[in-house]
């Protein structure tokens, strides 16, 4: 009986699934809290906090330790040696800076010691800068226009310069501290610093995670000289190569054969970005089928054939660990700014359904708003609060509405870039379950939407791919796993089509006045 491991890494737990194929089940689910479990790294939301101009960093020994600790809570009462193979997926973006020992160390890892003993001493960056970190405004201006400018960058690597990418928090090492970047002989993402440990050797840096760094070439699927010429010197060496996301690292390390009970034949598969792992968990693979997530922000994320960038910089390319590319683009105003209206209106979520759509219309009468009650990123704009082509003290009704047409209208607009028909919806995240919502996006989208109610999609897709590169079927894994939760289909009303279409048209008027 062959089972799989998927590792995800996130923001605030390391978690772990283990799947059974032959079942069709998830047989073994555990987590570990970083703020409740490793209070000693005083980080309770994951990362530490009080970071000065807009930095945002953990400790790498927290992820670490709590590699240990997943491990023992595998491994109590459960033979981890059917495990056949291991994934990971961590949070895109983070980086983690290593010396010349650290290969040497994971090579040579003793199970009577403690990771974190052994390892520890093999940072060159005390602190890792993760997804959140908004600190290198200034080297993204540096980096693009070392490369002729934003286009640009964004033609090589699917992105504009980002705040949050590995490569402008490169050069912001680089600038901050040479020293220590001169003594820095490896570095890795989040995704790829846990999937080395648990191969025993430093391991590539999968496409899916790589193309969130600013530094992949979309094109040619390796590092780009000029984007690592603007970022850093020598930073090629500095890096892991880049592969393939099916691609087989080798076998697990001995110290979890002989301390956990794997098995010396378990093969350890190239970790990815959390993003792309969750495309895998969700069963989104394949060009059509859409994924939308509603949460304090919502992103909207799909697979690709090609790699096509958004001309106005507001989406993201990376590569679909299926093969091929995906779409993530990042709406900042998601539930923020349903909860601030519902705050404004002090109403609750039903009325979202009871009075907000029940009792308005589709279109809402030509009435639209612009749904953003402080700064967005999709569009890049600095709004104080909501845009509207009527009165701001219409009835609470009108206001929903226009606020939940004005997401998902924005959200078409700037998806159409990505060139693929929306065949399928699939929904998740909390306001998912709001019956009126689900049906608004169908509508708007006009495509049926299924909802989920995964709640470790990222675990889940690193299992996947675990199996996957075991010579198991995805599409028949994602069938198995990736189902929608029982009755939660919706088909989209398609008397709404013309009505949506004159209210995009409405929408893009107001975005432009």
């Amino acid at each position: 009986m062959s089972m799989y491991l998927g590792l995800d890494s996130s923001t605030q737990s390391l978690s772990a699934i283990v799947i059974d194929p032959a079942s069709g089940t998830i047989v073994r689910e555990v987590s570990v809290n970083f703020g409740s479990a490793l209070p000693v790294y005083a980080s309770p939301s994951g990362f530490i906090p009080g970071g000065k101009n807009g930095e945002v960093h953990a400790d790498p020994r927290m992820w670490i330790e709590a590699l240990d600790l997943v491990f023992s809570k595998l491994a109590d009462g459960f033979d981890l040696g059917k495990i056949e193979a291991v994934a990971s997926s961590g949070q895109q973006h983070g980086s983690v800076y290593l010396d010349e020992t650290f290969e040497q160390r994971i090579d040579s890892l003793a199970t009577g010691e403690s990771l974190l003993n052994q390892l520890a001493g093999s940072f060159t960056r005390a602190t890792a800068p993760i997804w959140m970190d908004t600190s290198t405004g200034a080297e993204c201006a540096e980096i693009a226009a070392a490369v002729g400018g934003n286009a640009e960058v964004c033609k090589r690597s699917g992105s504009i310069a980002i705040e949050r990418f590995t490569g402008p928090q490169i050069r912001r090492f680089f600038k901050n501290d040479p020293a220590a970047y001169e003594k820095t002989s490896l570095i890795h993402l989040v995704s790829s610093f846990v999937g080395s440990i648990l191969a025993g050797k430093s391991i590539a840096i999968d496409h899916g995670d790589g193309a969130g760094m600013n530094l992949l070439n979309l094109q040619t699927l390796d590092w780009d000289n000029e984007l690592l010429d603007a970022t850093a010197p020598g930073l090629r060496a500095k890096l892991p190569p880049a592969a393939a996301s099916a691609t087989v690292a080798g076998s697990i390390s001995s110290y979890f054969v002989e301390k956990y009970g794997m098995s010396r034949t378990c093969k350890v598969v190239l970790s990815t970005g959390d993003n792309p792992s969750s495309l895998v968990g969700m069963g989104a693979t394949s060009p059509g089928t859409v994924v939308i997530s509603l949460g304090t922000s919502d992103t909207f994320f799909a697979a690709m054939e090609k790699p096509v960038t958004d001309p106005q910089g507001f989406g993201h390319v990376f590569g679909n660990p299926a093969g091929g590319f995906m779409s993530l683009i990042c709406f900042r105003n998601g539930s923020l700014a349903r909860e601030a209206l519902r705050d404004e209106l002090g109403t609750d979520w039903s009325a979202f359904d009871r009075d907000g759509l029940a009792k308005t219309s589709a279109g809402n009468e030509g009435k639209v708003m612009l749904p953003f009650f402080g700064p967005e990123i999709t569009p890049r704009r600095d709004f104080e609060a909501p845009l509207r082509n009527f009165s701001a003290d219409d009835a609470a009704p009108v206001q929903v509405r226009a606020l939940l047409e004005g997401q998902f209208l924005n959200m078409r607009l700037h998806s159409q870039w990505i060139g693929e028909k929306v065949e399928l919806i699939r929904l998740t995240g909390g306001a998912s379950q709001n019956d009126g919502i689900a049906q608004l996006v169908a509508d708007i989208f006009q495509a049926p939407v299924e909802r989920f109610a995964i709640a470790n999609g990222a675990g889940l897709g690193a299992a996947l791919r675990a199996a996957h590169a075991c010579d198991q079927d995805l599409a028949t894994l994602q069938e198995a796993f990736c189902k929608p939760a029982a009755g939660s289909r919706l088909e989209p009303a398609s008397d709404t089509a013309p009505v949506y279409a004159r209210s995009l048209e409405a929408y893009k008027a107001l975005l432009s006045a």
